[in-house]
């Protein structure tokens, strides 16, 4: 399908000479004489290569059909990590490079947003929080401050991030995927 290069935005999947690429940051540049353009900073899928792109803003772009659709998290194997859809039963297994790092915060059963196209995964969205416990941390010091001093702890899936210091081991913590750090201590 073809769109305006001024319509991309972050996210989007467009096809460039046959290749996919996943759109890393569009930006509409207008200057003061001359025609307008977009600046597109793109990722390929198939290898990881970063590429900059300018495209008059009128241009036409060819974008990628991506089917996004929730999955459910079921188990990794060697094969890699298998996801079902919870409306046809389908099962998909994504490979390793398509999951990277984010493969640590995956818990069985845990609802994902997988972006696929003609079949083939292209990339993973985690839930914002997950709730983890802490397995190690240093014991709580008399009149230390909770101010702002943290304290290192390891969390049940091996992650090391910073706690205030009323957290102890065995306590349930919620924390943000996109950077591992602490939010709260969990409800439940």
């Amino acid at each position: 399908m073809k769109v305006i290069a001024s319509s991309l935005r972050k996210g989007n999947v467009v096809d460039k000479d046959g290749k996919l690429y996943v759109i890393l940051s569009a930006e509409n540049i207008h200057p003061g004489k001359g025609t307008p353009v977009t600046q597109l900073d793109m990722r390929r899928i198939t290898d990881g290569v970063k590429v900059s792109e300018r495209y008059r803003t009128t241009e036409q772009v060819e974008r990628a059909f991506v089917e996004d659709r929730e999955h459910t998290f079921l188990y990794s194997d060697s094969e890699g990590f298998h996801f079902m859809n919870p409306e046809s039963y389908e099962q998909v297994a994504v490979p390793q490079d398509v999951v990277g790092d984010q493969a640590a915060y995956l818990q069985e059963g845990m609802a994902v947003m997988l972006s696929q196209h003609n079949g083939v995964p292209l990339t993973l969205e985690l839930p914002q929080r997950v709730t983890l416990e802490i397995t190690d941390t240093e014991p709580v010091t008399k009149g230390q401050t909770a101010s702002s001093s943290y304290k290192p702890a390891t969390l049940s899936n091996g992650l090391r991030t910073l706690v205030p210091p009323h957290i102890s081991t065995g306590t349930r913590v919620v924390i943000m995927t996109a950077d591992g750090s602490y939010v709260e201590r969990a409800k439940d």
